[in-house]
């Protein structure tokens, strides 16, 4: 039992002696493999370095075999565009050559011409220094007498052949003028409105009559005194009538009315209430009347200080015509003109517009309606043309811009197409005797004859007097002197009528 320790001590030393060498015995065998992979990962690294770098001196073989190429194509096409360029430069040159020699050619002769020219001239101015001297008659001299035997020869041929050009020149402009004017009077249509100097006021009943006269006629005289209307009670059954030669205060007078009745109490201090209202409401009334009229032509650029006078054009007449209505109609005309003419027509409407701007006020300015209204715009800043295609529409003013010409010619024909304006007997009769008088006043005029209710005058002149040239002279002059002495609407054509007649006997 002694030796038992004994023996387990053996055993356990033994058991680590056995446990050491096999520790090493592993270990070392773990060295001996380890040593054997790390030989074999470094013989396949060396043989993947060696794939490697074969493939990339494959590579940049490739590489530079490519680059090598692009070199070689580099320099054939550089090659190429050298060859071009120097045939370029061969041609330029020659073509330079060229250029001077025509150059020189050219110079050479235009120097060859010009000695020619002055050669010829010299030659020319000798012969007819020689001629003049063999004639006895200087060049001037020379083309006189050939132009008087050449007149007093061909005299007649010419006198036909300027009647003859004159009337087709005539007729063709008179067909021209004629269809663009028949083609805007057709297109243009309107009511003919003629204004009289009195406006009737319709009564609710006979009675009222007399709160209107009021006591000892005071109501009566207070209005007239505020209106400046003449107002006749008895004229007329049921009605009112108001008598002025100014519409303006006719229908200043007419509102007023209206508004009395409408209210019932007619008394001084009522009527003058009325009448401020009633002046109040008009003048609105006249600017809106003047807008309506802008619109209505498409003219939309009139300052706002003259609408209102504009406006005012619709309470004044000319010769029983609406000046207004008178000038709307001119604008629409005048417009279409200016259409078929090419020219402006904004300029044409505008003036057409506003050419009699100046009766709205010419009562208490004085001068012409034109003059009054070529201040007016001028004050205003209206565009210079439009000024003067409006200022010769009466031939004041000289006729300046093609547009003038339209307003003028507009303006005889919407006072001139029938029933436009009234006018009298005697006014009619007296104006066709002034015009005989004046052409009968002219010498060689054996009988004249205003015919076509005073647009034409035909002239019968004495053959003996007036030769063929002296008949377009004469009836230039007695178209002149119509113009300037005798006032009339629209245009007046002269027409000179010689006859000749040669009568022999046979015996």
């Amino acid at each position: 039992m002694e030796s038992t320790p004994l023996i387990i001590g053996v055993v356990v030393v033994l058991a680590l002696g056995g446990g050491f060498y096999l520790r090493t015995w592993l270990t070392e065998r773990s060295k001996k493999s380890a040593a054997v992979v790390a030989q074999s990962e470094l013989e396949r690294a060396r043989s993947e370095s060696k794939e490697i770098l074969i493939e990339a001196k494959e590579k940049a073989a490739a590489i530079v075999a490519e680059a090598q190429r692009e070199e070689r194509d580099r320099k054939q096409e550089l090659r190429r565009v050298e060859e071009r360029l120097t045939k370029k430069e061969d041609s330029l040159e020659l073509d330079r050559r060229n250029l001077e020699n025509t150059e020189r050619v050219c110079r050479e002769e235009t120097a060859r011409a010009r000695t020619t020219e002055a050669e010829l001239k010299a030659t020319h101015e000798k012969a007819v220094k020689e001629l003049e001297r063999v004639a006895g008659l200087t060049r001037e001299e020379a083309r006189t007498a050939v132009m008087k035997e050449f007149e007093e020869t061909h005299r007649n041929e010419l006198a036909n052949m300027m009647a003859r050009l004159e009337r087709e020149k005539s007729e063709a402009f008179e067909a021209r003028s004629a269809e663009i004017i028949a083609t805007a009077m057709q297109r243009y249509s309107r009511e003919v409105l003629n204004d009289v100097t009195t406006s009737l006021v319709p009564l609710p009943n006979e009675e009222i009559k007399g709160k209107i006269i009021g006591r000892e006629g005071r109501n009566i005289r207070a209005f007239e005194r505020l209106t400046g209307v003449e107002v006749i009670i008895d004229e007329s059954p049921d009605n009112l009538v108001i008598s002025s030669f100014d519409p303006m205060r006719r229908e200043l007078a007419r509102l007023s009315f209206e508004k009395l009745l409408k209210d019932g109490r007619i008394q001084p201090a009522k009527i003058e209430e009325k009448v401020e209202e009633a002046r109040r409401e008009l003048e609105e009334r006249v600017r809106k009347i003047g807008e309506e009229a802008m619109y209505e032509v498409g003219v939309l650029d009139i300052p706002k200080e003259i609408i209102p006078v504009l406006g005012r054009l619709n309470f004044r007449t000319s010769y029983g015509q609406n000046v207004l209505q008178h000038s709307i109609e001119m604008a629409h005309i005048a417009g279409m003109i200016a259409t078929e003419l090419h020219v402006n027509v904004q300029v044409v409407k505008k003036a057409s517009l506003l050419h009699d701007i100046g009766k709205a006020i010419d009562q208490e300015v004085e001068g012409t309606h034109v003059d009054i209204g070529r201040k007016l715009l001028k004050k205003y800043n209206v565009d210079e043309a439009v000024v003067k295609a409006m200022e010769s529409h009466h031939e004041e003013y000289p006729f300046s811009t093609p547009e003038s010409y339209i307003v003028a010619a507009a303006d005889a024909i919407s006072a001139g197409r029938p029933g436009a304006r009234r006018d009298t007997l005697e006014k009619y009769i007296k104006r066709l005797e002034e015009i005989e008088k004046v052409v009968n006043s002219f010498d060689g005029v054996k009988q004249s004859y205003a015919v076509s209710a005073g647009r034409e005058v035909r002239v019968f002149v004495v053959p003996e007097k007036i030769d063929d040239f002296g008949a377009f002279q004469i009836a230039k002059q007695i178209a002149g002197k119509i113009k300037s002495d005798v006032g009339f609407p629209g245009e007046i054509k002269v027409t000179v009528i010689r006859e000749v007649k040669a009568i022999e006997y046979a015996r």
